[in-house]
């Protein structure tokens, strides 16, 4: 089934430009500049995967970031009270759902990686192929740097790339990963200089549109198979733990805001 492409104008956060030869570029952002996670934003991203993958327009796609960088930090602000259950079941579907939707993309899927990927460094990870500059970095900073379990994917995506000891270490560290090592461990496939892995994505893109169609989709159905089953398995647990954990640093701050509000002379 082939979309309309008004499905291309309908997101805040990601910016979706096609060429001629089927190429789509997904460029997050936050008004053209780097993108910072939010609530409104990892809703989005649910729909727009889903209809990135179910059209089969798109022969390639381009996952990159606007600004210099990949994605950056999250405003935690926008998500609200994650104690509440209701707010977490929501966080934890759409965790599972884009994922799954990402995975569920049924052409090759290259990471154009400028700069910081300091937050869900999953989606890259989730591509056959990451191109990354010198300069660019990998991070956790949303998880257990920040008081919460790395819970949403990123340790199943790491783990798979990089094996599961380089994974820990990485998810407990609060230091940047140099691109060069990410590309020594395996998960980056070619480091670029700085400015020049969109640009090198779509030398690549060229390059795989020379196999047939449906070559070129089944490869990725057939490359992506045992990540999307670990998906599957463990994402909706590993979330379910982050929410408890998360629900846990809430109460833990208010207890500490408390004594000094008893403490104030009204």
């Amino acid at each position: 089934m082939q979309l309309p492409q008004n499905y291309f104008d309908a997101y805040r956060n990601l910016k979706l430009v096609r060429d001629a030869n089927g190429v789509l570029v997904a460029e997050f952002h936050n008004n053209g500049g780097p993108f910072v996670m939010s609530a409104q934003a990892h809703t989005e991203f649910v729909d727009a995967f889903y209809r990135i993958a179910q059209d089969r327009a798109n022969q390639i796609v381009i996952m990159t970031g606007a600004g210099g960088d990949f994605i950056t930090d999250v405003d935690w602000s926008s998500f609200g009270d994650v104690a509440d259950p209701g707010v977490w079941s929501q966080v934890h579907d759409e965790g599972v759902q884009v994922l799954e939707n990402i995975a569920n993309i049924r052409v090759p899927v290259i990471a154009a990686i400028e700069g910081r990927a300091h937050v869900h460094s999953d989606y890259a990870l989730l591509a056959n192929v990451i191109v990354a500059t010198e300069g660019a970095t990998f991070q956790d900073v949303a998880h257990f740097s920040a008081g919460v379990a790395p819970g949403d994917g990123v340790f199943t995506t790491w783990s798979y790339r990089a094996g599961a000891g380089r994974a820990e270490a990485f998810l407990l560290k609060p230091q940047p990963l140099p691109a060069r090592t990410a590309h020594e461990w395996g998960v980056v496939a070619e480091v670029v200089p700085n400015g020049k892995a969109l640009s090198r994505a779509r030398e690549l893109a060229e390059l795989y549109l020379k196999a047939p169609e449906v070559t070129r989709r089944n490869t990725r159905v057939h490359f992506i198979q045992p990540l999307k089953e670990r998906i599957v398995r463990e994402v909706g647990y590993g979330l379910s733990l982050e929410g408890a954990s998360a629900a846990d640093l809430v109460k833990s701050m208010k207890a500490r805001k408390e004594p000094a509000q008893k403490g104030k002379v009204a």
